[in-house]
């Protein structure tokens, strides 16, 4: 089973910074951890990121339910340079309420000259029918509000022009 969260929004910024920010700045100051999802305190075997292909282990502070450490894979799966990014998040080191993987697509277009529109999409893909409704729940309340916190995130750091952690 599928689920589906999106938001949108807008920034006021070049194209090119709300394009490259989610993906190429520090992770750490994009994830930092919403009740029961950890802070995210660093990455290993990063190499190519930011290439089409490329992944890198995200390692996240101890929380309610995570022991710290290796969580999760993240993916580049598309690059569409100014337009999108596609990533999979996936090898989860714990128990996922019943989630085997996350798709991820980060879009943007611009309106006008420092005004973009931003549409950040997540497909959550679910296995265990019983977990259907917790499923459901997870990505309507809690997965959207992360996103929303994640997009502010990137917006500030867009805003700051924060320097790139990856070309």
């Amino acid at each position: 089973m599928k689920f589906t969260v999106s938001i949108k929004s807008i920034f006021h910024c070049s194209l090119e910074r709300a394009f490259k920010t989610p993906m190429l700045c520090d992770i750490t100051q994009v994830h930092t951890g919403f009740l029961f999802s950890p802070k995210v305190i660093g990455v290993e075997d990063d190499k190519d990121w930011g290439q089409i292909g490329s992944s890198k282990k995200i390692l996240v502070a101890p929380s309610i339910t995570q022991s710290g450490g290796f969580f999760f894979m993240d993916r580049i799966i598309d690059r569409q340079e100014n337009i999108s990014w596609k990533l999979q998040v996936d090898n989860f080191q714990s128990w996922m309420w019943g989630f085997y993987k996350f798709e991820g697509e980060w879009k943007t277009a611009e309106v006008k000259s420092n005004e973009v529109q931003v549409t950040y999409n997540y497909v959550l893909h679910a296995d265990k029918p019983l977990l259907y409704p917790i499923n459901w729940l997870f990505a309507k309340l809690f997965w959207k509000s992360y996103m929303t916190r994640v997009l502010e995130n990137i917006r500030v750091m867009a805003d700051n022009e924060e320097p790139y952690q990856y070309n």
